[in-house]
């Protein structure tokens, strides 16, 4: 019997799942809590906790992580060199890199080389910085029509340091020499991160004497195999929720379904159609920086189980900081429960995010740098079990800065511990996984200073998160409603009950607790599949192969010359008909457009082919679909602009019944991938 493994590493859980490949059978599955900074802990203990007779068998391993996602969220990548090549505009606030230079060189549009490059710069930067950085980046004005000076600048970077350069040709063929350039820094940032990350994976699962094929969750719902993941790590971001979706319609069966997913730190809401997930017109944005990274279309907000539920003014707020529920905490930490009980209130008229009754303070472990005074005497203050406000205030003998401690939380030296969701929910009864005295204890103190019962606060609060759940959905679905808007259809005694026709799959530990409220709110076919709280997990091991590329091929007019024109070829036509085809080979010109057609086709057919090999696919389990898309000025007259689009979409690794996943899988997504595609702009 052959098993698959799959696994996601996300912000507060880890969870693996094992399914049988011969029927598709979820046959054993775990969920632990994430190691932090490093993943590979959790991701150890999460197998550790398999069936052990199942794990030796297994034959396919995908992960999917946030690795990368924290890793550009929290600036903690490693240093790069950038080269920008051609004229960039760079903002005001500067290039993102500490290390970068600008030189001459680049392309127009039409592939023709602007200026020279300027080869000597690239050597004296190369040389002053290679012992300060990990990797180089490259980004050229027009790449993606002509590479020839980034494949230039890599080879001279790569011979004179022998480190790793990304190009940005490399990552995207769309048009943006700055989004690309960016794009290209943040891979390169993620390189050695990444690396020690995957070959840790790869050495755990040697070690355990499993023979399998590794695999990586894409953000656009796609696998990847790990060669093609150590060069572009940028692309894992926001594998997470991308997991999620592919799980939700593979445990419902539904290959068009909503889904919710309430995690430890966000909510996150996407859509799947037809199998395919709905992906975002736009890069992805992550860390306030646009990419040209494709990835799903998704509505996030900072609610979760470990959001931090604090009180001012008699009312309660959700978020949108991540805290240490207190049951946890209560675990976690030898002698925090009975903390709890003793520790004395501070002033209600010192109530905010970071004073609250319910509020603690513990070292992370990482090692301070850059502290400002004021800061290193709270760090230092901080020792051993967690502290509340009101005790930090008597090491000191004077009222802590509250902006002091914001900055220690935003630099992730002390982690904040607090009243949750989770708590509630512990109070409650509907979620029990650790100390619920302790969640009790928090809701009685939060209660007393809003003049109410703890059982009506927790009810509130589940309440809230369900609205805000029912909020997100709403937004996503609707696109550009107005934030008051949703608020009145949800508010009041006659609110409006949003109707949708599309089912929505709810995913996430504790959300069956949500149901209920989520029905009263939402008019929908309102799913909890079987194997919910891991639903992630199983997403990042079904995920299909999907690979689209596409090329460009434009038509272009230039003078006649030569020794051997005639004066009769000079009157009649004062210009030839030319076609460039630009991919990432490079540019080639044709002076036949069905020619050039072919060359596009067939060049798109072998990108893909080779991306599906990569990733464990034979040719016989890739269906291809080729489709143009034709830009014409007049009637019986070649195209000015032609996008050759090929689609490779892989047959399912898990062998699932007849009636579940049929044409998730294949024909069906190829179709819908056609019937989602914008109309070509020209642009």
């Amino acid at each position: 019997m052959q098993y698959s493994l799959g696994i996601d590493a996300g912000g507060t859980f880890t969870d693996a799942v094992i399914v049988r490949d011969s029927d598709g059978a979820i046959v054993d599955s775990t969920k632990v809590l994430t190691t932090y900074p490093d993943p590979i802990g959790g991701i150890k203990k999460a197998i550790d906790e398999l069936e052990p007779e199942c794990v030796k068998d297994v034959k396919l391993v995908s992960v999917s992580t946030t690795l990368s996602t924290n890793t550009i969220l929290e600036d903690t990548g490693f240093p790069v060199g950038v080269i920008l090549v051609g004229d960039y505009v760079i903002p005001e606030e500067g290039f993102p890199a500490k290390y970068y230079v600008q030189l001459s060189g680049g392309h127009t549009s039409n592939g023709e080389e602007s200026a020279p490059l300027d080869e000597e710069g690239v050597k004296r930067f190369a040389m002053e910085i290679k012992d300060q950085v990990s990797a180089f980046a490259v980004s050229s004005f027009f790449s993606n029509r002509n590479s020839e000076h980034e494949l230039r600048v890599k080879q001279i970077i790569r011979d004179l340091t022998g480190l790793p350069v990304v190009c940005g040709h490399e990552l995207s063929q769309e048009v943006g020499a700055y989004d690309r350039s960016i794009t290209a820094y943040l891979n390169a940032q993620l390189l050695p991160i990444t690396h020690r990350f995957i070959k840790s994976i790869m050495q755990d699962i040697k070690s355990r004497g499993i023979d399998a094929n590794l695999l990586m969750l894409k953000c656009d719902g796609s696998v990847v195999g790990m060669e093609e993941a150590l060069e572009r790590p940028i692309e894992s971001i926001f594998s997470g929720p991308a997991a999620s979706l592919v799980g939700a319609a593979y445990l419902t069966k539904y290959d068009t379904c909503a889904m919710i997913d309430v995690g430890g730190t966000s909510t996150d809401v996407a859509l799947i159609k037809n199998g395919i997930p709905e992906l975002s017109s736009q890069g992805a944005v992550v860390g306030g920086w646009k990419t040209m990274v494709k990835a799903i279309r998704m509505e996030t907000s900072a609610t979760g189980g470990d959001s931090h539920i604090w009180t001012k003014d008699q009312k309660f707020h959700v978020g949108p900081r991540r805290v240490i529920p207190l049951c946890r905490a209560a675990v976690e930490y030898t002698g925090f429960l009975e903390k709890l009980k003793e520790c004395k209130n501070p002033s209600r008229k010192l109530f905010c995010e970071n004073i609250q009754p319910t509020k603690f303070y513990v070292r992370t472990g990482f090692l301070p740098i850059d502290l400002s005074r004021t800061e290193e005497e709270i760090y230092d203050a901080i020792q051993g079990v967690p502290i509340s406000y009101t005790e930090l205030f008597l090491r000191l003998k004077r009222q802590p800065s509250v902006k002091a401690l914001d900055s220690l939380i935003q630099k992730r030296l002390i982690q904040a511990i607090g009243f949750t969701p989770t708590d509630a929910l512990h109070v409650l009864g509907d979620f029990q996984r650790w100390e619920t005295e302790a969640s009790v204890l928090g809701a009685e103190r939060l209660a007393k200073f809003m003049n109410t019962k703890k059982e009506i606060l927790c009810k509130d609060i589940k309440r809230k998160v369900a609205w805000n759940m029912a909020s997100d959905l709403i937004s996503y679905l609707v696109k550009d409603i107005p934030e008051h808007v949703i608020e009145n259809m949800l508010s009041g005694d006659n609110f409006a009950r949003f109707k949708v026709e599309t089912p929505v799959v709810l995913l996430g530990g504790p959300v069956v607790a949500f149901k209920e409220e989520m029905e009263r709110l939402i008019d929908a076919n309102i799913v909890l599949p079987e194997h919910s709280s891991v639903g992630n997990a199983v997403g990042a091991l079904v995920g299909k192969g999907i690979k689209r590329m596409e090329i460009l091929i434009k038509r272009d007019f230039a003078p006649i010359t030569g020794e051997n024109v005639t004066k009769e070829e000079l009157k009649n036509a004062k210009e030839v008909i030319r076609y460039f085809v630009f991919s990432p080979d490079g540019r080639q010109m044709f002076s036949e457009y069905l020619e050039a057609v072919d060359f596009a086709t067939n060049t798109a057919k072998r990108y893909v082919m080779d991306y599906m090999k990569s990733a464990g696919y034979s040719e016989k389990e890739v269906d291809l679909e080729v489709t143009k898309k034709e830009l014409s000025i007049r009637d019986n007259e070649e195209p000015v602009e032609t996008k050759v689009i090929v689609v490779g979409v892989g047959t399912s690794r898990v062998v699932v019944e007849k009636d579940v996943i049929p044409d998730y899988m294949r024909k069906k997504a190829i179709s819908s991938r056609r019937a989602a595609e914008h109309s070509y702009s020209g642009k």
